[in-house]
């Protein structure tokens, strides 16, 4: 398993750990394909991309594009459903209960402006119960906080608080909410 880069860059000509490891990641991202979903088999694969680091009660709808899987770490009863993008270069952290609807797209690296052979990183982090609405991206270096809900199609740039709705692009706050309370979320 790849360590994250101290320096916050990946020099795509030069860098054969993160070379090997996207191969790895298309192969079974691949098979995961061609696999009956949430069964003995997939569940082994997708334990095995992740390199264990999926926990209990978690699965995912394929199909699935993953890169940097050594540096995604998922939570328990985590829910996400077909067409995930997960970008993990740079670390990307999903915790506990955390749901992201079909077509989302979490980003932790993006190309350097200039040398588009560089990668930048800045870790992305989905906290406690967060609920992802679908066709949202989390763009590079961002935290959605516990209970947040984004709402579908939304470009999230900056963090969300807890207990916050943010929809749009660029996302905005619509509002905040009592979680444990009986208002509906829109």
């Amino acid at each position: 398993m790849s360590e994250p880069k101290e320096s916050g860059r990946i020099d795509l000509r030069t860098d054969i750990d993160h070379a090997n490891e996207t191969i790895r990641n298309r192969q079974l991202c691949f098979r995961l394909k061609q696999t009956m979903p949430l069964g003995e088999e997939y569940n082994n694969l997708v334990n095995e991309l992740f390199y264990g680091n999926i926990g209990e009660g978690s699965y995912m709808m394929p199909p699935l594009t993953v890169v940097g899987a050594s540096r995604i770490t998922i939570g328990k009863n985590v829910f996400i459903m077909d067409g995930i993008l997960l970008m993990g270069s740079g670390g990307i952290t999903i915790e506990d209960n955390a749901q992201l609807a079909a077509n989302v797209q979490i980003l932790s690296n993006n190309h350097d402006l200039r040398d588009r052979e560089v990668i930048t990183l800045a870790p992305v982090r989905i906290c406690k119960g967060a609920w992802i609405g679908a066709g949202a991206t989390i763009l590079p270096g961002v935290t959605v906080g516990e209970n947040a809900v984004v709402g579908a199609a939304a470009v999230v740039t900056r963090d969300v608080a807890p207990n916050t709705i943010v929809a749009g692009n660029p996302a905005k706050v619509l509002r905040s909410f009592d979680p444990s309370g009986d208002d509906n979320y829109f």
